[in-house]
C-alpha cells in the first residue's frame, strides 16, 4: 500500500501519564473521514510500543475504529533548533581559533620588542681602544622599548579578555547543543512513525469533522517526587506543595500537555491467566491454526530453471579455466541439477505466554492478493518480545489475523533471530501453531532464489526494522540511570504494594533532553504544628520541629522537602512515606530563643534489714527559659533505667509520663513467663502506623511556656539493688 494514498491527519500530544518507568501518551487528531476510511495519523515518536496502540473516536458520531497499526516512514528533516545550535557552536569555535591566533601573534611581537638591544658598529684599525657611547642614545632606546611594551601588553590584556569571553560563550553553546532535544533528528533524512487507522461508518452529515484519540506507550521516562513546605512560626500553619522531577528521552517534546504521575509499573502483566479446560467425552479434532496454511505442492520445482540457467552461465568460465590449467583435455558437461522433492509442511513452536501490553487494540483481517498479505491487523500484544524465529511458512489465509510483536526492550533482535533460525525446530504433535513474529504480516520477507536450503520462496520475519527500533529504545532507557537528586527515592520503592496516581493541576512543558525537570503537581492537604523538643541529658539545646500529619486521601511518597520558614529557605530534609493519617516530625534546627539547663544529684544509701539493699537516689532538675515573643510548647525527654532482674527495683519520683505510642510504658514489666516485656515500637516489634518510636524507658514532660516565662521541672528515680546483685569494684550508679 502506497503511503501517499492515505489521507494524513496532523496530531497534537494532549496528555501524558508518567509511570515508574515509561509513559502512556494520549494524542488527538481531527479531520474529515475519507471515502475509503483509511487515515494516517502522523507525529508519533520512534520509541512507541506498537503493541500498546489503541484508537477510539470521541463524540457520539457513527464512526468506529476497525483497525489500527504502526508504520515507519522516511521523510526529509527540516532545519530546526538543533541545526541552529550546531552552526552557533561552529561559529564560536572559529572565532576562538582566530582569537588564539591573534594572541599568539601579540606574544611574538612582545618577545620581538623585548629583545631589542643596542648593537655597536664594527671596530676599525685606527679606532682608539676605548670608545664612548652617547648616553642619550641608550636612554632613547630604553624609552622606546618601554613605551612599546606598555602598549603591547595593554593590547594583550584586551585579547585575553576577549578570548576568555569567547571560550565562555563556546562552553555555553556546547552545553546547549549537548542538551538539545532528541525530538529533532540530526540527519537530513529522518524516519518517522505514524498510525494507520481504518474507520468504518459514516458521520451524521457529510463532511463532518471527526476527532480521533490515540493512546500508546513509550519508553524512556522516569519521575521522583519532591515537596516544598512553607510555614510561619507565629501562626503555626503552612502549606505543602507536591512537585515532581521528571526526565524523559522519548524522542518527542512534551509541550503544553496534561501531566499525571503514577507509581505503577507499566510493564506489569494485568491480564488474567488462561486456564485450559478439561472435558470428558470423545476427542475432537484440533482446530485449524489461524493465519497459516501449508506450502503449495511443487515449491522446490519453482527454481529449477533458475538453477539450470545459473549453471550454464558458470559452466564456460569453469571449463575454460580448467582447460587452461590442465592442458588439452576434454571436459565433460556438468550434470543438470536434480529438482528436490516437495518438502513436508514444517512444524512451528507455540508462543510462550507473556504480559499483555496496556492499551492493545483489536483490528480487522488483512487482505490477501495472490497469496501475499496486504496491510497489518492490530491485535493484543500477546506475543513475546523475543519470540523464536519461525519455520518457513506461507501467507495467512483470508480472514485470519494475529497480534504484532511489541517493540524490543533489550537484547539484540537480529542476533536472537539468527540464533533461532540456525537451531533445529523441535517436532511437536498436532498442527503447527504460528508465533507472533509469523503473524506480523508487514514484517514478513519473501526469500529469493539466492537463499539456501528451505528458505527459498518462503516468508520469514525481517529483522532490519527491529534493530533500528531497538537502538531507539536503548537510548531512551538511559534515563533510568540518571543520578537521583538528594533524598530522592524511586516511586516503586516508596509506594510499597499500593499504586497511586497524582494529576497535575496545570499543563507543563518537558523537553526530551534526558535531564531532570521540575513540575508542580498541586497542593496537598496536611496538618502542621510547630513543637519544640529537647533532650537535656544528651545536649542542652532546644530544637524546633514541625509535626506533619497527612490528612489527604493519598499517601505521600518519600522524597526531598524544601522547608521555608517565614519566607526564608531553611533546609532540605528527607520526608519518609506517609500513609493517610500518619504523623512525622521534620527538624527545623536549634531554637535560639529557648534555653534549657539540666542538673543532676546522686545520693547513695542503704536500706532494709542489716542494710542489705543499696539505694541509689537520682535527682534531676531542669530549667526552661522562653525569650520569644509568643507562647510555646516544649517537650522535654528523659530516660529512666530498664532492668531485667526481678530483684532490682526502680521507683520513679516525677510527674513525667510515657510517650503517646506507649513505648517505655512497659519498662520494667514482665510477661507471664517472667521475661521482661518489650515495649511497643522497639526493634523487632512494630508500633501503630504513623506513631513515633521511642527507646525503652523514655519519659516525657510537656510544658507550656508563656512569652518571656520560665519553668522548673524536678524529677528522679531510685534504684534498689539487693546485696547479692551488687557489683564489686564496678559502676553501680548507671
Amino acid at each position: 500500500m502506497v503511503a501517499g494514498a492515505d489521507q494524513r491527519w496532523e496530531s497534537v500530544l494532549d496528555g501524558v501519564v508518567v509511570y515508574a518507568q515509561g509513559a502512556l501518551c494520549t494524542r488527538l487528531a481531527r479531520g474529515v473521514v475519507p471515502s475509503d476510511g483509511r487515515v494516517r495519523v502522523t507525529g508519533l515518536p520512534r520509541t512507541v510500543d506498537a503493541g500498546s496502540l489503541r484508537a477510539r473516536v470521541l463524540g457520539g458520531s457513527g464512526v468506529r475504529v476497525t483497525e489500527a497499526r504502526i508504520e515507519t516512514e522516511a521523510e526529509p528533516a527540516d532545519d530546526g533548533d538543533r541545526d541552529a545550535l550546531l552552526r552557533e557552536v561552529e561559529r564560536l569555535r572559529e572565532e576562538c581559533a582566530a582569537a588564539r591566533a591573534r594572541r599568539q601573534r601579540q606574544l611574538a611581537l612582545i618577545d620581538e620588542v623585548a629583545a631589542l638591544r643596542p648593537v655597536p658598529p664594527p671596530r676599525r684599525r685606527d679606532d682608539p681602544p676605548h670608545r664612548t657611547t652617547p648616553v642619550e642614545a641608550w636612554l632613547e632606546l630604553a624609552g622606546f622599548v618601554d613605551e612599546r611594551l606598555t602598549g603591547l601588553h595593554a593590547r594583550l590584556a584586551e585579547l585575553d579578555l576577549a578570548l576568555r569571553d569567547l571560550e565562555h560563550e563556546l562552553s555555553v553553546a556546547e552545553d546547549r547543543f549537548g542538551r538539545a532535544s532528541t525530538a529533532r533528528p540530526s540527519a537530513r533524512v529522518a524516519t518517522t512513525v505514524c498510525a494507520v487507522v481504518t474507520l468504518d461508518g459514516a458521520p451524521g452529515e457529510d463532511g463532518d469533522v471527526v476527532e480521533l484519540e490515540l493512546e500508546y506507550g513509550v519508553a524512556g521516562a522516569v519521575w521522583v517526587p519532591a515537596y516544598r513546605l512553607s510555614c510561619r512560626r507565629q501562626d503555626g500553619d503552612g502549606r505543602l506543595v507536591l512537585r515532581a522531577s521528571v526526565a524523559q528521552r522519548t524522542g518527542e517534546d512534551w509541550t503544553g500537555v496534561r501531566v499525571a504521575l503514577a507509581t505503577a509499573d507499566l510493564r506489569r502483566r494485568t491480564d488474567l491467566p488462561r486456564l485450559g479446560s478439561l472435558r470428558i467425552g470423545r476427542s475432537q479434532p484440533a482446530p485449524a491454526p489461524a493465519g497459516w496454511r501449508e506450502p503449495p505442492p511443487g515449491l522446490a520445482d519453482l527454481f529449477t530453471s533458475y538453477d539450470a540457467q545459473a549453471g550454464r552461465l558458470r559452466r564456460p568460465r569453469t571449463a575454460a579455466g580448467s582447460a587452461a590449467a590442465a592442458g588439452p583435455r576434454a571436459v565433460g558437461p556438468s550434470p543438470a541439477p536434480v529438482p528436490s522433492p516437495p518438502l513436508p509442511p514444517p512444524s512451528m513452536p507455540a508462543p510462550a505466554p507473556v504480559p499483555q501490553a496496556p492499551g492493545a487494540a483489536y483490528g480487522a483481517a488483512p487482505e490477501v492478493v495472490r497469496g501475499a498479505p496486504r496491510g497489518r491487523a492490530a491485535a493484543p500484544a500477546s506475543a513475546p518480545a523475543f519470540a523464536p524465529a519461525p519455520a518457513p511458512m506461507m501467507p495467512a489465509a483470508p480472514g485470519m489475523a494475529g497480534p504484532p510483536p511489541p517493540p524490543p526492550t533489550g537484547g539484540s533482535v537480529l542476533a536472537g533471530a539468527e540464533a533461532a533460525r540456525s537451531a533445529p525446530a523441535e517436532p511437536v504433535s498436532g498442527p503447527p501453531r504460528p508465533s507472533g513474529d509469523e503473524l506480523d504480516y508487514t514484517a514478513l520477507v519473501l526469500c529469493g532464489p539466492d537463499e539456501k536450503g528451505e528458505r527459498r520462496g518462503r516468508l520469514f520475519p525481517g529483522a532490519s526494522s527491529d534493530v533500528v527500533a531497538e537502538q531507539h529504545w536503548r537510548r531512551a532507557e538511559t534515563v533510568g540511570a540518571l543520578p537521583l537528586p538528594r533524598h530522592a527515592v524511586r516511586p516503586r520503592e516508596s509506594a510499597g504494594s499500593f499504586d497511586h496516581r497524582f494529576d497535575a493541576a496545570a499543563r507543563a512543558d518537558i523537553p526530551s533532553d534526558g535531564t531532570w525537570h521540575t513540575v508542580t503537581v498541586g497542593e496537598v492537604a496536611v496538618g502542621l504544628r510547630t513543637e519544640y523538643l529537647t533532650v537535656p541529658s544528651v545536649e542542652q539545646t532546644v530544637y524546633a520541629t514541625l509535626v506533619l500529619s497527612n490528612t489527604s486521601g493519598q499517601a505521600l511518597l518519600a522524597g526531598p522537602v524544601e522547608v521555608t520558614v517565614d519566607g526564608e529557605f531553611l533546609l532540605t530534609a528527607g520526608l519518609p512515606t506517609l500513609a493517610p493519617g500518619a504523623v512525622r516530625r521534620v527538624g527545623l534546627g536549634p531554637a535560639e530563643g529557648i534555653r534549657v539547663t539540666r542538673r543532676t544529684n546522686l545520693h547513695e544509701s542503704t536500706a532494709g534489714l542489716r542494710g542489705g539493699t543499696t539505694v541509689l537516689d537520682h535527682r534531676v532538675h531542669v530549667e526552661l527559659v522562653n525569650t520569644l515573643a509568643r507562647p510555646v510548647t516544649v517537650e522535654v525527654r528523659e530516660r529512666v533505667p530498664v532492668t531485667s532482674e526481678a530483684d532490682v527495683r526502680i521507683e520513679e519520683r516525677a510527674d513525667w509520663t510515657a510517650p503517646e505510642d506507649g513505648a517505655g510504658a512497659g519498662a520494667g514489666r514482665k510477661d507471664d513467663s517472667g521475661r521482661p516485656q518489650e515495649p511497643p515500637g522497639s526493634p523487632g516489634q512494630e508500633g501503630p502506623e504513623g506513631a513515633e518510636h521511642h527507646a525503652a524507658g523514655t519519659r516525657v514532660w510537656r510544658v507550656a511556656l508563656p512569652a518571656g516565662g520560665t519553668a522548673v521541672l524536678d524529677g528522679g528515680y531510685e534504684i534498689r539493688i539487693p546485696a547479692g546483685k551488687a557489683l564489686v569494684d564496678g559502676n553501680r550508679r548507671s
